[in-house]
């Protein structure tokens, strides 16, 4: 069987680049500390919630101008959107963006607060996917990708550019995968400035189509009904995009999957412990490291990357 061709990923030099613009931006997230070994980088601390600001903002304004003033279109369940709807509004360009019926509404609320005009679609990601591109020919909109663009990328691996730079000794980076973005561009960024840092990727066991994708050594691709099972809305992508593969097939140490019951319990834990608001889609990396640390490289430098919280639930926070 002849292998997958992979795309091309992003360059330090652009990671670098998106930093340049996003300056200002994006919030330079901390390093918060959850035990001895392990930091968290909380990017629910963004004016989105989320890290999918760094990406949409990057990728907009990257644009011609000519292009950016036809306005933008985006498919998302809930974090992308409000992303592109802010990073739209900032830079005075009009968006649209395909939402599924299922989205959380805070997410939905939150992204026409910010100005997007929103259409409604069923659940699957490949019928968002499908209707995005058709706007985008009908308007004549310039498509803002949720994470299979080389700027959104570029854009993510800024987080990765941030945790090296604050913590230059880190020997293991967690990170959620879904699409891919997150995980391509931080591992672009981490492998150039630490190349002896692992880079692992986490997601829920009741969506793992990267984690199936790694061991049989293709892309596997899984239903929207399989994939709505996880209470991780934002890591319901029913396929890893091509950059995403590319960075699984040649930066990624491993993939592990993490339970439902364990990803609520790391919620509660980063919650009452670092005083991180995560929703469960961010919190998947922390519970890969309380519940499966036999399963991850040896580390006496961690991060895990909380990617938002835009939780649409309600924790209790101890002591």
């Amino acid at each position: 069987m002849t292998a997958e061709p992979l795309v091309a990923l992003p360059t330090l030099a652009d990671v670098r680049a998106a930093a340049a613009r996003l300056a200002g931006v994006a919030v330079r997230t901390p390093l918060v500390r959850f035990d001895d070994e392990l930091a968290v980088k909380p990017e629910s601390l963004q004016p989105v919630g989320s890290f999918k600001l760094r990406g949409a903002y990057n990728c907009i304004a990257a644009l011609p101008p000519d292009v950016r003033a036809r306005g933008v279109v985006a498919h998302s369940s809930g974090n992308h959107a409000q992303a592109v709807a802010f990073a739209a509004r900032t830079l005075g360009v009009p968006a649209t963006v395909v939402m599924p019926d299922d989205a959380p509404e805070i997410k939905r609320v939150a992204t026409a607060r910010w100005g997007a005009e929103i259409v409604v679609v069923g659940p699957g990601s490949d019928e968002r996917a499908t209707r995005c591109a058709e706007l985008a020919a009908e308007r004549g909109l310039a498509v803002v990708a949720p994470y299979d663009d080389h700027e959104v990328v570029a854009g993510q691996g800024t987080v990765g550019l941030e945790i090296v730079e604050d913590a230059p000794a880190v020997d293991l980076v967690l990170v959620p995968v879904s699409g891919g973005g997150l995980l391509a561009g931080v591992a672009v960024a981490v492998k150039a400035l630490a190349p002896s840092c692992a880079v692992v990727a986490v997601e829920p066991a009741l969506a793992d189509d990267a984690w199936q994708s790694v061991r049989s050594g293709t892309r596997v691709s899984i239903t929207a009904a399989e994939a709505a099972r996880t209470s991780a809305d934002g890591l319901r992508v029913q396929r890893v995009g091509d950059r995403g593969w590319a960075a699984l097939r040649t930066l990624v140490d491993d993939v592990v999957r993490v339970a439902e019951d364990e990803i609520l319990d790391a919620v509660q834990a980063l919650a009452s412990t670092a005083r991180v608001l995560a929703e469960p889609s961010g919190a998947v990396t922390t519970a890969a490291w309380v519940h499966h640390r036999a399963e991850l490289p040896a580390a006496r430098v961690a991060v895990a990357v909380v990617s938002g919280g835009n939780a649409a639930h309600r924790v209790q926070i101890e002591g």
